[in-house]
């Protein structure tokens, strides 16, 4: 009897504890659905510090974007402006042709001015010839000396400002030219082109520079990352600033097109000279002897004989043939771009107006920057 009222009292405690669950269970989905959305509250703000994180970690690794944007898209802007100011003055200034025929050339209206056009034309041309050496020839002596000093001094800042200055020196020099359009010839204009960059280093100096800058900066791990952002930046300066540099000078103008290439190398010498500090790298051997200035300390021949041995010393793979292949394809790549002169052949065999030079110039930009990505993909697995 005892134990059949024991096992009746079990029974009794066994359905009271199912009723408090289940009573439990019933106010279990509204505590769930609160945790729940606490949980999501939580995970939420974590992806927000997370996100907060990433965009900190993004602005402190920002350094030489930002001046390589603001470098390459205002030159690439003004270069169309700038050619098409030599042809105007060729044939305003230098030829004195009529305002009549000088309108003419401009609107391509050219069917019975076909003389002219060729006269002007051929004048432009030689001109640019000789701006050319004179534009690349002073920095390609002055950079056989800039990577060894660099390299000893361990100062980038200069390499990579330098070249700015004179970029934004040409551009007051164009707006000059302008304000002063009849009383300055064509040659003025070339020079005033070519003789800032040239003795400031120009594109070659702020490219070494800028990579020399990025290696000192970064790990291994991280190096080709940040120099794939950098060649980013510079990649899309290209079409960017030729996409806009047609629309703009019918827009603005010459006035306008030079000032605003002006105010952005001005915007990346203030970024560069505020917010980029020098690399903290150790330097190399400094210079014993005592009493040297900076121009003895600068053309050290013997710095530039070590740099060319070291280029092309003997290394496992056939090193040494393969920088010499490097050095022919970057000859064929980048030559032809330098001593073609496609505007004017459109100009005078195709008639069409600015902006579809425009459209044509960044097509074949972007042409241009996909053989050199080849290019580079696959020196990278030759290396």
């Amino acid at each position: 009897m005892d134990s059949l009222n024991d096992t009746r009292s079990d029974f009794i405690k066994e359905k009271h504890n199912e009723t408090n669950k289940d009573a439990i269970d019933e106010q279990t989905p509204l505590k769930s659905e609160e945790s729940t959305n606490d949980k999501s509250k939580h995970e939420a703000e974590e992806r927000k510090l997370s996100i907060l994180e990433r965009l900190r970690i993004i602005k402190a690794n920002i350094t030489v974007e930002p001046i390589m944007a603001c470098y390459i898209m205002p030159s690439v802007l003004a270069s169309l402006a700038t050619q098409n100011l030599n042809l105007e003055k060729a044939c305003r200034v230098n030829l004195n042709f009529s305002a009549e025929v000088c309108d003419a050339l401009t609107m391509r209206a050219t069917e019975n001015y076909t003389q002219e056009e060729i006269e002007v034309q051929t004048l432009t041309a030689s001109v640019q010839a000789w701006k050319n050496i004179v534009q690349t020839a002073i920095p390609v002596m002055l950079i056989l000396f800039v990577g060894a000093w660099s390299d000893k001094t361990g100062k980038r800042k200069s390499c990579i400002m330098l070249p700015i200055v004179g970029e934004f020196l040409t551009c007051i020099g164009f707006i000059i030219n302008t304000y002063y359009f009849y009383e300055l010839p064509v040659e003025v204009a070339a020079l005033t082109e070519a003789i800032f960059p040239a003795i400031t280093g120009g594109w070659f100096t702020n490219f070494i520079g800028v990579f020399s800058y990025i290696s000192d900066i970064t790990t291994v791990e991280e190096r080709t990352y940040r120099v794939g952002i950098v060649n980013l930046c510079m990649t899309l300066g290209y079409p960017i600033g030729s996409a806009l540099s047609g629309i703009l000078l019918t827009w603005i103008g010459y006035y306008g097109v030079f000032s605003l290439s002006a105010i952005l190398y001005f915007f990346s010498l203030i970024y560069g000279y505020y917010y980029l500090e020098e690399p903290k790298t150790a330097k190399l051997e400094k210079n014993k002897k005592k009493g040297r200035g900076f121009l003895r300390e600068f053309f050290d021949v013997s710095l530039v004989l070590d740099t060319f041995k070291v280029a092309f010393k003997k290394g496992p793979g056939n090193r040494r043939l393969r920088v010499a292949l490097l050095l022919i394809a970057v000859c064929v790549i980048f030559g032809p771009m330098h001593g073609e002169y496609v505007s004017l052949f459109i100009k005078l065999y195709i008639l069409v107006a600015l902006v579809f030079y425009t459209i044509l110039s960044t097509i074949q930009l972007l042409d241009v920057v996909s053989v050199i990505s080849v290019s580079k993909n696959l020196g990278n697995k030759i290396v």
